[in-house]
């Protein structure tokens, strides 16, 4: 909750605010804020505030007022009162930035609204232009109703665009969902060397190839260790990811944190079936963040898993004879 003194800064806007009475200290009858700087972008522009009256007193600078036909250009000292529900538009005049200080009754949920845009600006939510993002744009103009919108078009068209902008995030977020994966099968070999060719990825161009180029681990095999790694499948692109062991229990489990072009979760689980035997699951949830990828996957859906079944078929090929190799070797 703000309070008086409290600051905001708005760099895409071009403003800082300075809260100095708000509505939890005049319950909720008024306001008041300074806004510093040079706004541009939408705050520019015409808006309307449906249910609250808006006085501006310029501190320093000039502002340039206009409404219902009038346009002037106040001087520092000088204020104006914009009635509730009049189509507005207020702006720096001349070259510097400006003090204007602003008082909005009722209060209503203006300081939220003014949160929410220091959060965007901070978040990337607003162009350097000072315009909101479409998605942002959606979700203030439907929870914002009473504190202010664009003077045109019609309320209707606006929350009938917001409703239409968030339903389709909403699918294309499910159609982006991460992939699970679970995969398990069984290996002819004891549960240590299979663990240990799973848990320490700088095997993997050893065994798990055709997929893995390359790769490289820092530290000892623990939790915290980092390995960087470069691998491909059958589709056209080559991916690079960093992986860290978050948790390490020989020769049971073994799970990663993964970033890179692919970002997720990975979690190996060894059950030792017999005393040359050893039953291997797989989960790995995980999403596509390279931009080309991410781009793609609505339609590439159904070939990124049949990649990863590919992948799969390889590590079952490939990790048996290693493991039975690495256990021979020890007699």
């Amino acid at each position: 909750m703000a309070k008086a003194g409290d600051v905001l800064d708005m760099p895409p806007l071009g403003m800082r605010i300075e809260f100095l009475r708000t509505a939890a200290e005049t319950g909720g009858e008024v306001l008041e804020y300074d806004v510093t700087g040079r706004p541009h972008g939408f705050p520019a522009q015409r808006h309307v505030h449906p249910s609250q009256s808006e006085r501006h007193e310029v501190v320093s600078g000039a502002l340039r007022v206009s409404m219902q036909g009038t346009d002037g250009v106040l001087q520092p000292g000088e204020s104006v009162v914009i009635p509730a529900g009049v189509a507005h538009r207020h702006y720096a005049d001349g070259p510097g930035e400006g003090h204007v200080r602003v008082e909005l009754r009722p209060a209503l949920r203006t300081e939220e609204l003014l949160e929410r845009l220091a959060e965007l600006s901070r978040a990337g939510g607003i162009t350097k232009g000072g315009y909101l993002r479409p998605v942002a744009a959606a979700h203030v103009i439907q929870d914002f109703p009473d504190e202010g919108r664009a003077a045109q078009p019609p309320a209707s068209v606006q929350q009938a665009f917001a409703r239409t902008v968030l339903a389709a995030t909403a699918k294309a977020e499910q159609v982006w969902r991460e992939y699970v994966f679970v995969d398990e099968w069984d290996v002819a070999a004891p549960v240590e060397p299979v663990f240990e060719a799973i848990a320490d990825a700088s095997t993997y161009p050893l065994w798990w190839r055709s997929v893995y180029e390359d790769v490289e681990s820092q530290g000892p095999l623990e939790v915290g260790q980092v390995s960087r790694q470069h691998f491909k499948g059958r589709l056209p692109y080559h991916l690079r990811t960093t992986s860290r062991i978050v948790r390490f229990e020989p020769p049971t489990i073994v799970e990663a944190e993964v970033d890179g072009d692919l970002r997720g979760h990975g979690k190996w689980t060894l059950t030792s079936t017999a005393p040359d035997r050893t039953h291997v699951r797989f989960d790995w949830s995980v999403h596509a963040d390279r931009p080309l990828l991410k781009a793609l996957t609505p339609a590439l859906r159904p070939a990124l898993r049949w990649n990863h079944n590919w992948a799969i078929a390889r590590a079952m090929e490939g990790l048996e004879p290693y493991a039975r190799a690495r256990a021979q070797e020890r007699g």
